[in-house]
This record gives structure tokens, sequence and C-alpha cells, in this order.
């Protein structure tokens, strides 16, 4: 789904979502990590980390160049703080024009003189733009579209201006005529009270976005009462990032040395994880010496229909199902392709003549019906050598999640989803867990696993595996040596994968979880289709 489109449909759902404020590709990558569906590119924060002040002192052009690294770094949208559109409709309608080429979701435009000044920076009432005018800017970057789904969403300024809320409500109601797609509406009071009191005269006439920095002690669940479509946390990454300088910074200068520092921060190797180093590594490989041969292989087991789809899968299986003009299997090859693995082999079943995808190796399991994943997967790993990446077909993910587990140098690596609903009752494998030290700086980091249970979720579960997994050389080897001993058993035919990790551990292999906050959907059912045509 485009970004544009992402954002559109935070602003426009029925729910409260949230953005978390970033200001350079490195923490809108963080952001994206952590869970959140969309990035507020702040301009308090981009200007901060580039050392001038929130009035405009870097020019649009710079803030910009910034921005671009961001949306570059990120799947996710943003939604550009634009200040006042850095000058007249002119300049608004070459802004939006140059966000659209670098992929950048949306702007929020507000309703300020430029130079602009920080609303929380000088007491007193600041200036407000010609009601009119602002509007001609609406207008203007609506005009310059490419894009339907962009954003331009319209900041109100009248409560920081002192203007009241007569005033509040006539700019907002003028903004949304002029074709504004959400109304932030801004207040520095320390309570929500203005915002509430807004929200209960403009009855629904449009989104309204809040950016709750000063009124941040009102409960969130309020914000759902008063029907806020959008939150954004404004400047807290950036906040908590200069804390941790300064305090790093005085430690290194009392102590002339890092015996006490180089244990509270994050090591060299999770700035190279997270610029994404092992993609160039295999580049270098492919590119400058060539090899005979893939040093990386994937699996794809998708032998079944499922059935619980019902008539989406009458003539396809369940792999094959598009979602948003691609088919679940083609997603997965795409994200491979991308992390350099081109040798990919799918074990198909049901219906597998219609998987036309090119450059894969179909490989059969006709019996897919009475055996289990483990028969599945001893028909592809025999011919199988290196690094391997295993997959169930139906799962859709975003495309970080494989560079987690290949980025992890442990034989045996899983991925496990620690958001799921426990009001939702439903069966999945479920995972326990427990970590190697207990004092560990970071616990996540050194996770393994106890065993999975096919259950419904529980409180005591650390997480959700939703079928992906990678094996080095030597992890394939284990499997190999566990299907060769167990094959001819009677009990091998009805074997899932989770029966033998739980084996593998029982035998004193560890197996190393690396986790996600969501980002992936299983599609086995009609609801899971419905989520997945809004991934």
């Amino acid at each position: 789904m485009k970004k544009t489109t992402q954002l559109k449909q935070m602003i426009l759902g029925p729910q409260l979502e949230f953005l978390m404020e970033a200001h350079s590709g490195m923490s809108a990558k963080i952001v994206e990590e952590a869970g959140f569906k969309g990035i507020w590119g702040s301009g308090l924060s981009i200007s901060g980390s580039l050392g001038v002040r929130d009035n405009n002192e870097a020019s649009w052009t710079q803030v910009l160049d910034v921005l671009e690294f961001m949306s570059d770094a990120t799947t996710i949208p943003i939604l550009m703080d634009g200040d006042t559109g850095y000058g007249n409709f002119n300049n608004m309608r070459r802004l939006v024009k140059k966000l659209e080429q670098r992929d950048v979701a949306g702007v929020c435009i507000e309703d300020k003189i430029f130079p602009k000044t920080n609303s929380f920076l000088r007491e007193g009432a600041q200036p407000l733009a010609n009601i009119d005018e602002f509007c001609g800017k609406i207008k203007a970057g609506k005009d310059i579209l490419k894009d339907d789904d962009f954003v331009i969403v319209a900041r109100v300024e009248a409560f920081i201006a002192g203007w009241g809320l007569n005033e509040a409500l006539k700019r907002a109601e003028a903004y949304r005529l002029a074709g504004a797609d959400a109304i932030l509406m801004h207040s520095k009071l320390s309570n929500a009270c203005e915002i509430f009191d807004f929200m209960n005269e403009w009855k629904n006439r449009a989104p309204v976005i809040i950016v709750p920095t000063k009124y941040y002690t009102t409960p969130t669940e309020e914000f759902r009462k008063h029907n806020i479509s959008l939150a954004v946390w404004a400047n807290q990454i950036f906040r908590g990032s200069i804390q941790k300088m300064q305090e790093i910074a005085r430690q290194i200068k009392q102590e002339q040395n890092l015996l006490n520092v180089e244990d509270s921060i994050v090591p060299v190797k999770e700035i190279f994880r997270l610029q994404d180093d092992k993609e160039l590594a295999i580049a270098e490989e492919q590119y400058l010496s060539p090899k005979t041969g893939s040093q990386r292989c994937a699996i794809i087991l998708a032998s079944t229909r499922g059935e619980q789809l019902g008539k989406l899968t009458e003539s396809i299986p369940k792999t094959m199902i598009k979602i948003g003009g691609k088919s679940i299997l083609e997603r997965a090859v795409e994200h491979l392709n991308e992390h350099h693995i081109k040798n990919i082999m799918v074990v198909a079943g049901y219906k597998r003549e219609t998987i036309d995808l090119p450059n894969l190796n179909i490989i059969a399991n006709d019996d897919y019906e009475t055996t289990g994943e483990m028969v599945s997967l001893s028909k592809a790993v025999d011919t199988t050598q290196g690094e391997v990446v295993i997959l169930f077909g139906d799962v859709l993910f975003k495309k970080y999640v494989l560079s987690i587990m290949l980025d992890d140098p442990s034989d045996i690596v899983i991925i496990v989803d620690t958001v799921f609903t426990l009001e939702k009752q439903y069966k999945s494998d479920f995972v326990y867990a427990s970590p190697l030290e207990n004092n560990s700086l970071f616990p996540k980091d050194n996770y393994y696993l106890e065993k999975i249970i096919y259950d419904e979720p529980g409180t005591e579960y650390y997480g959700e595996w939703p079928g992906m997994m990678k094996l080095t050389a030597k992890g394939l080897e284990i499997v190999k040596t566990f299907i060769q001993e167990n094959q001819n058993r009677p009990e091998f035919q009805k074997l899932d994968i989770r029966d033998m990790l739980n084996q593998l551990v029982k035998h004193g292999h560890r197996v190393k979880i690396q986790t996600i906050a969501g980002h992936r959907i299983d599609v086995n059912n009609i609801d899971d289709f419905s989520l997945a045509v809004e991934f």
C-alpha cells in the first residue's frame, strides 16, 4: 500500500492513531521498528538536530534533504511538519511537488506568518496569517497534487495566539472548505480543555489531529472519547537523545576513559544493523566478487488450500491470493530478492499448477492433506546448502523482518511477534521464552526458545511464532540430522515445525528469538484477508 494511502487511512479511520516524531534516517528507522504506523517529521526536532532555531533558520530544501533520508530508510508514512509552507501559495506548490517526489505522505502547515516562531517559545500573542491567504495555500497545494491520497493538514494556532474558541472554529471551518484533509488543533495549556471545547463544537466535520506535548497528563482514553483521529508525540525522541548525549559527554569528560560508558550505550554493531550494512556486504559479494552458486536460499511452505478463506481459494492455494494487486507469495519473493536471495523453493500441493511466478523451484507435496509441515520441509532440505530462510506461504510481512533474522549470527533464529490481542481468542503457535542472561543491558537480544505450544493466547506467553525461521549452514545440518533420524517413524508424518523446534531445544540446541511488534499478518481466514487489504 502506498505511504500516502497508509497515512490517509490512519487519519480517516474510526480509531485513534499515533505518529511518533523522528528527525533523521536513523531515528525514523527506530520509530518504525518500535511498531509505530507513521512518523511526524518534526520541524523543532529537525532544526534542533541541525543546531539551528525553529524559526525557519534551516531552509526548506535543507529540511527536505533530511526527510528524503527518513523516507528512504522506512516503509511507513511521514507527515511533514511544514511550518507555514515556507512562503506564499507558490512556495507551497513547490513544497508539495518535492514532497511527492520523495515519497513523503503528507504535510501539515500552520496559519502563522513566515518566518514562524515556535508555538511554545514566546509568551503572549503571536500574529496569525490572513484566513483567505492561508486558504489559498491549501488550495494551491491540493491543485498541484499528482496523488489524491497525499494529505494536507491545516494547523490552527488560534488558541496559541490567544484568540479563543470562536476564532479557532472559524479558521478550522474555512480550512476544511478550502480542501484540508484534517485539522490540527494546537494548544499550549497544561490541560486539554481548549481541545475538548473545540471538539464539542466541531461535531466531527473533519478529522482532528492533536499534539499533547503540554497536556501530556491527560489520559489517552479521553482523546478517544472526544473522537480525536490522530495524536502526535512531537519531540520526545529528540529530547531523550539530547539528555543521553549530555550525560555521556559529561561522563567521558570527567572520567577520561570509556570503562563506565560502553555498557550503557548500544554497541557499534547496532549502528551497523540499523544502517543495513549486511545488505551491502551481500551486494559486494554479488557485484564485486561474485561466487558460483547462491550463498543463501529460501524455502516457502505453501502446500495447503486455506479452506477458511472459502471461495477465495476454490481455484488457487492461499499463497496466491492477491492483496493490493500482488499475491502473498509474490510479495514474499520480492522481499527475498531485495535481500539478494534468488534461489527460492516453494513446496506446493493444492492447485500447485497455478503458482506461475518466474524463477521459482516448485517442489510437489501430493500428500499435503495427510501430512504435517515437516514432511513438506523434508522435501526441500535434501538438496539445500548454506544459509536458508524458511517461511510459511500465508504470511504478509514487512521487508525489515528478514533483515532481523539474517543479521543474527545464531544457527537457528525464529521471529516472534510480541503483539497479540488477548481479547481475541484464536489458536496459534505461542512461544515461551527465557533470557540467557537476566542482567543483560539489552534483554531482548538474548531471548531463547523454551517451547512452542499450539494454543490460545495467555498473559504468560512471550509472543506468537508466525512461521519465520533462519538457519545457518550449521543450523541446516542440525535440521537435516533431525529429519534423517525421525523420518522413518510413523509420527513424523504429522509433525509440524514447532514440534521439531521443541525437540531440538529439549536436546540442548539453542533457538534464538528475534522479536517484532506486529508488521505481519497470517492470512488464514476472511477476517485476516480483510486486515491484509489494509496492510
